[in-house]
């Protein structure tokens, strides 16, 4: 539950930032723009931006608008026309049917998997919350990663600790084709002498005594003197662990309870 209000609050940071409008959006190739001109309905069109990053417009024909802001496009093609000596005053419209230059992908563990368009100047918490937020099994942690000038960057944002220290400004805008991959929880195991054995959830800090805990408890021959942990070392190998009530566990333990001798 106290997981659950850390998102539902991290979402409400996103939701309440601010969301830009059209016009903010950087044009691209692959997007579908329909363009009017107010009196010359003959000069409407809609078209896609080519890989150049060009249109091809009525009279004055290829136009680079790839990286303009939508009403940047709108006074370029303007001033064309004007400049032609075919408008006197060009009022161009360009409304983006489709998106496509400007997408990012959310990845993993969330409600609602997908490519998403940054319509305006989005962060990684708004899109965060448009992919529905984190499922049940989703960690706490996130993977960023992004390319710029041709080289691949990955960033790990834990966005749980993030919100709880009000450390936004880790909440990075973000541009398209960045991918954000949702890391599934952490989990340990726990057999023997325990009511429940099985595989859980391994909470930020957790003992070996809340493992007990989480695992229902000692069955009646069971003894919390006689437990071990099996865990894998840096290269792979495993190793076995006297374990105390205070030791904290990591991702992927094993802990044993043994029976009681007595």
């Amino acid at each position: 539950m106290k997981r659950l209000a850390m998102w539902m609050m991290a979402a409400f940071f996103a939701l309440t930032a601010g969301v830009a409008g059209a016009a903010d959006v950087l044009l691209g190739a692959g997007d579908v723009l329909k363009i009017s001109v107010y009196g010359s309905p003959d000069l409407g069109l809609e078209t896609r931006v080519s890989e150049a990053g060009e249109i091809t417009f009525p009279l004055v024909g290829a136009v680079p608008i790839g990286g303009l802001s939508v009403a940047a496009a709108e006074k370029k093609i303007g001033n064309l026309l004007e400049g032609g000596g075919f408008l006197r005053k060009a009022q161009v419209n360009i409304i983006v049917t489709s998106l496509q230059s400007q997408q990012v992908s959310v990845l993993g563990q969330v409600n609602r998997p997908g490519r998403y368009p940054l319509e305006g100047k989005r962060s990684l918490m708004d899109v965060l919350a448009m992919a529905g937020g984190f499922t049940a099994d989703a960690g706490d942690t996130i993977n960023l990663i992004r390319k710029r000038d041709g080289k691949t960057s990955k960033e790990i944002i834990d966005i749980i600790e993030m919100v709880r220290a009000g450390s936004l400004e880790r909440d990075v805008d973000l541009t398209g084709n960045d991918v954000i991959y949702v890391e599934r929880t952490p989990r340990f195991y726990i057999y023997g002498e325990v009511q429940r054995p099985g595989t859980f959830r391994l909470e930020r800090g957790m003992t070996v005594l809340q493992a007990l805990s989480v695992g229902g408890g000692l069955t009646q021959r069971g003894t919390e003197r006689s437990m071990r942990i099996k865990r894998r070392d840096a290269a792979g190998k495993l190793e076995t662990i006297e374990a105390k009530h205070d030791d904290l566990l990591q991702t992927d333990d094993v802990v044993y309870v043994r029976e009681s001798l007595f």
